[in-house]
């Protein structure tokens, strides 16, 4: 036809296995990537030639190469908070707090062994330890948020903030424990370290939204 463009030369094939179409196909194939030849040692490029896609690609996927052990893991930060703001208020802060910080780290069986290999990446590379410091943040804050509401004090508040580092220092620390015993189960092994705060302090329980302890 006249004034007709020509007709764009296509893409050769790319080798391998289909593009990766997904946020967790592709932290997926990085972790696979990160434990065979090393976190620091893996680019972004080999990442994105393992996925059959192109670098402007993945970034749309992840931020960074440190982004992809964690995931969506500010989708689950936010399925936290509207769990925690769909809480009755007669439901104690404590008791509200446990379950949903069991929940948040709940996943499905095929999931399980990525997540024994992202936790061991996150807790063990030290470049990924100093990048979780940004993720623990959005974390906590959602913790703190919940438990402020609760005690009718400010988010910056000692109590607040004093519950979410514990949180998370529990989690963490049940999370060490789980990578300890191959076969244990996540949410049992957070259930018997988050009793340790029972025993531990005397099994008071924060309570509903006038603060007050449960016996």
């Amino acid at each position: 036809m006249p004034g007709a463009q020509p007709e764009p030369a296509a893409e050769p094939p790319r080798v391998g296995r289909s593009p990766s179409t997904s946020q967790a196909e592709l932290s997926h194939i990085a972790l696979e990537l990160f434990v065979t030849r090393g976190f620091d040692e893996t680019t972004v490029d080999d990442i994105a030639a393992a996925a059959g896609i192109g670098r402007r690609t993945f970034f749309r996927y992840f931020p960074s190469k440190n982004d992809l052990p964690w995931g969506d893991f500010e989708g689950l930060v936010e399925r936290m908070r509207v769990t925690l703001d769909a809480v009755p208020d007669e439901v104690p802060l404590l008791t509200a707090l446990r379950s949903a910080v069991i929940e948040f780290n709940r996943f499905p069986e095929i999931e399980v062994p990525y997540h024994r290999r992202r936790m061991e990446l996150l807790l063990t590379v030290p470049t990924l330890v100093a990048h979780s410091t940004l993720r623990y943040a959005s974390w906590r804050a959602v913790v703190a948020e919940f438990a402020a509401r609760r005690l009718g004090q400010p988010v910056d508040a000692m109590e607040p903030q004093g519950i979410a580092w514990t949180y998370l220092a529990v989690s963490i620390a049940a999370y060490e424990q789980w990578l300890q015993h191959e076969g244990s189960d996540l949410a049992e092994v957070m259930e018997r370290t988050f009793a340790t705060l029972d025993t531990a302090f005397g099994g008071g329980q924060a309570g509903g939204g006038s603060g007050a302890a449960d016996g």
